[in-house]
């Protein structure tokens, strides 16, 4: 059952909503969005791994074993936190080639990674 606190609460914001137009009520909706997902954001930029990056390669149509070696490249680099998927697309703008040249071009080459960013 709910409690009479949680019903005043509820009854009180539905007070409120209803006095919004439908312009207010679709910002505060993306308004509370915002805060649910900024810290979900916030830990993606903040922690990754190795198998996380892989997956991310492989998304982009990179081969597996050409992953694998793409991402200790990039974590020897010290380059892991910008995103495997980042360092190779980044790679291929520069060098004006596709991602998956790019990832062959980061296992031929670890060099290649220097002063990218």
């Amino acid at each position: 059952m709910m409690s009479e606190d949680r019903i005043a609460r509820f009854e009180k914001r539905q007070v409120e909503l209803k006095k919004m137009s439908d312009e207010a009520l679709k910002a505060r909706f993306w308004e509370l969005c915002q805060q649910v997902v900024e810290p979900i954001v916030d830990l993606s930029r903040s922690y990754t791994s190795p198998s996380i990056e892989r997956s991310v390669l492989l998304r982009m149509g990179i081969d597996s074993i050409s992953a694998h070696g793409v991402v200790d490249r990039i974590l020897e680099a010290g380059l892991l936190g910008k995103g495997a998927g980042h360092v190779v697309l980044k790679l291929a703008q520069k060098n004006g080639t596709d991602v998956r040249a790019a990832a062959a071009a980061i296992l031929e080459d670890k060099e290649v990674l220097q002063g990218l960013f």
